[in-house]
This record gives structure tokens, C-alpha cells and sequence, in this order.
């Protein structure tokens, strides 16, 4: 599954104000509540439970937030930029402005849901990626970015 099969343009959002953690977390929820059709107390508690196994801020201002959540019928996404960045407890001690939570069915297998978290890292982990995130002004902008294949990208950036 490619990211741009697990984003929908109307659940990324370039112009996020959050002054910590849990408000970012809070947000995102909003978003996957309204785009979803579920319960935003529910995905929030999700995410913060997920969030007190181990931060999920993978370092260079990413994090990778994730949970499984009941009333979703396939993996689904949303993708954060944050006006200013927050203290995440990342890896690396860097506060966090580009969030891309990802949202599995309660029952779906673990395998899609690990396969598609590690395919949103490993794009997020290209630094040239990350500039063109922050400096996209348009979520259509940021769906094309993370759209395109990390092969093509690489690519296009190198030319």
C-alpha cells in the first residue's frame, strides 16, 4: 500500500497551532474523528495510550504516531504540520513539526499496519522530503509529495 493511498487531502492540514504533545495529539484526533467517522475521545485515548508504550517522535522533527482504532475498515492516515514545533520525548531530543499519525482497524493483522508505518518512516527519513514538507503551502502540495514513489522522489530531487 502506497502513502497516498493511506492519505486523503481533507485529513491533512498545513497550519496546525499546538503548544505541546498532547494538544498536537488532540488535533490529530479532530481530524481522523471528522474525516473518519469515529469518535475523537476514542482515537485520542488510542493515541495516547500508544504514546506511554514509547514516544513515537523518530527524530529529525518527525513523529510517527500510531493506534489501532475500532470503526475504521482499512488503514488510514493524517498528516500534521505544526506553526511551531513541540517537545515530542523524541529520539533524538528535537522537538517535533511534522506529524503523520497512522490509524489501523482494531482487527486488522499487525503486518499492514507495521508494513505501512515503516514505509511512512522510511520516506520521512529522506531529509530533502522533509524540506519540501515544511515549505509546502497547500495540503494538495503535501498529498503530492508523500504520494509519490521514494524511488521517483529520490530521482526528481537529485536532478
Amino acid at each position: 500500500m502506497q502513502i497516498g493511498e493511506l492519505l486523503d487531502r481533507s485529513a491533512i492540514s498545513v497550519r496546525v497551532s499546538a503548544t505541546d504533545k498532547r494538544k498536537a495529539l488532540a488535533v490529530i484526533a479532530e481530524i481522523a474523528a471528522r474525516n473518519f467517522g469515529l469518535d475523537a475521545g476514542d482515537v485520542l485515548d488510542a493515541l495516547a495510550e500508544r504514546e506511554q508504550a514509547g514516544s513515537t517522535g523518530v527524530g529529525h522533527g518527525v513523529a510517527a504516531p500510531h493506534a489501532r482504532v475500532a470503526g475504521l475498515t482499512r488503514l488510514r492516515g493524517v498528516f500534521v504540520r505544526l506553526d511551531h514545533p513541540v517537545d515530542f520525548d523524541s529520539v533524538d531530543d528535537q522537538p517535533v513539526d511534522l506529524i503523520f499519525a497512522l490509524f489501523a482497524p482494531k482487527e486488522a493483522s499487525g503486518v499492514e499496519h507495521l508494513r505501512a508505518l515503516a514505509r511512512v518512516s522510511r520516506a520521512l527519513r529522506q531529509a530533502d522530503l522533509r524540506q519540501q514538507l515544511r515549505q509546502a503551502r497547500t495540503p494538495d502540495a503535501i498529498h503530492a509529495l508523500l504520494a509519490q514513489d521514494p524511488a521517483q522522489a529520490s530521482r526528481s530531487s537529485a536532478a
